[in-house]
């Protein structure tokens, strides 16, 4: 991780891609290549800190070695911690906007690379009023992670524990991200459900031409909850751990996990609702859906994580967040394996509708996660 962190620019910025050589470069797709640093990529390493602290904190303390690492990585997870939270704030107190969406797009959804959920339905027409749910509770959990290595260090860590206490807040939460419309949480920006990829018409210039589909949209956007579009994204508050064990919205979530019109399946919870308008839509022509459906490990885990979090915790709703963390463990855990039984493989994501593996293969990444649910380790 120290190696990592040595990759930060002066401004405390780190590379989404990290392309080493020509070889490598050959295999990343040409819109990654060119990397902007006013552009973020989900600060993750925070879970694994988190994790560090939480089964390896006596060993910090006992061994010196363990310890001057995390003395040395201690002024970079600040630095990286204070550009996040000075780059990519949001138009109002406590909202947070990743950058590096296109504005004047052609695709169906503009994608948010930067999020690390590529093309998830975003507010149709980026803006600088956006407000991006995922983006405030990564800041939350990392700079409550910070304050803990601050007192584990001997260093105040005030400032980290009243920003992650401040972020926690769930009536500032709930009023930035709350739809109490659709009952959910949500981004917030300029949007409409009212587009649509189109071919354009023949003209004189373009007659003997190839036209590729183009956005149009059919209805004027406005601002407003982009809450159309329940997914992975909505489920944020979840993942960190911030919505109050004792909140009806606690309630609300997992009943809505529960949902087969939403996201269960029998092989895992898909990225985005059925019923979204966006659901396994094509953002071009040439670009199939990603995060539109299949069943992805990495937030899958996240999501079984909390589910014991909560069934642990107590509480009104630790029954039935126990029941569905026993059944969408199990559920996951059967499908990977009767994948790798059937076809060989770990793969990248997994169908919503069949629970067959596609897309890249073997692929021991964030799916071998699936080893870590078999042995319930959070």
């Amino acid at each position: 991780m120290n190696h990592w962190f040595d990759l930060m620019n002066v401004e405390a910025w780190i590379p989404r891609e990290q392309i080493l050589g020509v070889e490598a470069l050959a295999k990343v797709p040409e819109e990654f290549v060119t990397q902007i640093n006013t552009n973020a990529n989900p600060p993750t390493f925070f879970l694994t800190l988190k994790f560090m602290l939480k089964n390896l904190s006596e060993r910090f303390s006992e061994e010196e070695e363990r310890l001057s690492n995390l003395k040395r990585l201690y002024p970079r997870l600040q630095a990286w911690f204070n550009w996040f939270n000075t780059s990519q704030v949001g138009p109002v107190p406590g909202s947070y906007r990743w950058r590096g969406r296109d504005p004047h797009s052609k695709e169906l959804n503009p994608k948010s690379l930067s999020s690390g959920l590529d093309d998830y339905p975003r507010a149709s027409h980026p803006t600088d009023d956006e407000r991006h749910i995922d983006l405030r509770c990564w800041l939350g959990l990392a700079a409550g992670i910070l304050a803990e290595i601050s007192e584990l260090l001997g260093k105040s860590g005030r400032v980290y524990r009243e920003t992650a206490e401040y972020l926690a807040d769930n009536r500032l939460l709930d009023e930035l991200h709350w739809s109490q419309e659709k009952h959910r949480y949500a981004d917030y920006g300029l949007h409409t459900d009212k587009v649509s990829l189109v071919r354009p018409p023949q003209t004189p210039d373009n007659n003997n031409q190839y036209r590729k589909k183009v956005r149009k949209v059919k209805a004027e956007p406005k601002l407003q909850f982009v809450d159309s579009s329940f997914g992975f994204v909505s489920l944020f508050p979840l993942i960190t751990q911030i919505i109050d064990p004792n909140s009806t919205k606690l309630e609300q979530v997992l009943k809505d996990l529960k949902r087969e019109d939403l996201l269960w399946t029998s092989y895992g919870l898909r990225s985005l609702a059925r019923n979204s308008p966006f659901y396994m839509a094509y953002n071009t022509e040439d670009d199939p859906p990603y995060w539109r459906g299949p069943i992805w490990i990495n937030i899958n885990y996240l999501v079984v994580r909390s589910l014991r979090y909560y069934a642990d915790l107590g509480g009104p709703y630790s029954d039935l967040a126990g029941e569905i963390y026993t059944e969408l463990r199990t559920n996951l855990i059967r499908n990977i394996l009767s994948e790798y039984r059937r076809s060989g493989y770990i793969w990248e994501q997994y169908n919503d509708s069949t629970g067959q593996g596609q897309r890249a293969h073997p692929f021991t990444g964030w799916s071998s996660l699936v080893v870590l649910l078999m042995a319930e380790i959070y």
